[in-house]
């Protein structure tokens, strides 16, 4: 039986230009029945019939209360969730979501290329790039370093294995990072995660900073990573 994926692309703030373009490239996987929506009130209802929720390029308040309590009850028992690039940017109101993704947005200099490195590869979402990856995207910032490392800091406790986490402050296990040598106003330092994944309750959390623009979607080897960061979030790659 296909396994089912629940996009969402509700924004009630900054709206990317890309996200027709992002839906098709998720359909376009092959792997999945996708059901797409803005809608709240699909969030209200049983979301136990998906393998994995995937909120793409949300941004600003997305949820209604009840959705909010389905989503968190959905992940704490074992659902996957998918967060892409913007996902960062919604939901500032909700304690919970701080937690289940691993760290707010805090800004981004202008769309420039960079480097983003390779930290490990034991994951379906990097294993096919290689160890120094040229892309252009935004290289968002946070507002604290989901390792627990703090408000823009580098220093502190070491990589988790997609532990629990509280608000950002907790450990994930960091799958790239940015080379901030490698373009003009990153803020966080030289450790600056831009995908990770972890444990919420029984669930599986994937986030990836990446994806701003259509031509990234477009992309293989990007199309590939937010594949494989979804196949794992949804249970169906190791």
């Amino acid at each position: 039986m296909t396994a089912r994926l629940l996009v969402y692309t509700r924004t009630t703030d900054y709206r990317h230009d890309s996200i027709p373009d992002a839906v098709t490239a998720v359909r376009a996987l092959g792997e999945y029945a996708v059901v797409h929506t803005e809608d709240p009130s699909a969030l209200e209802a049983s979301l136990d019939g998906y393998a994995a929720v995937v909120f793409l390029s949300t941004s600003g308040e997305v949820l209604t209360p009840a959705g909010r309590e389905r989503l968190a009850r959905y992940v704490d028992s074992g659902g996957g969730f998918v967060g892409v690039h913007a996902a960062a940017c919604t939901e500032y109101d909700w304690p919970y979501y701080g937690e289940l993704l691993g760290a707010r947005f805090a800004r981004h200099p202008a769309l420039q290329p960079g480097k983003a490195l390779v930290e490990d590869r034991d994951h379906p979402a990097t294993r096919h790039l290689p160890a120094v990856w040229d892309f252009t995207d935004e290289w968002y910032d946070f507002r604290t370093n989901p390792r627990g490392r703090g408000e823009g800091q580098g220093e502190g406790a070491g990589q988790g294995e997609c532990a629990g986490q509280d608000g950002g402050r907790g450990r994930v296990r960091v799958l790239l990072t940015a080379d901030e040598s490698s373009y003009d106003g990153g803020r966080m330092g030289p450790d600056h995660p831009l995908v990770w994944c972890r444990a919420q309750g029984a669930g599986r959390v994937f986030y990836t900073a990446l994806g701003h623009s259509s031509e990234a979607y477009r992309d293989p080897d990007f199309v590939a990573h937010l594949g494989g960061g979804i196949g794992w979030a949804a249970g169906v790659e190791a």
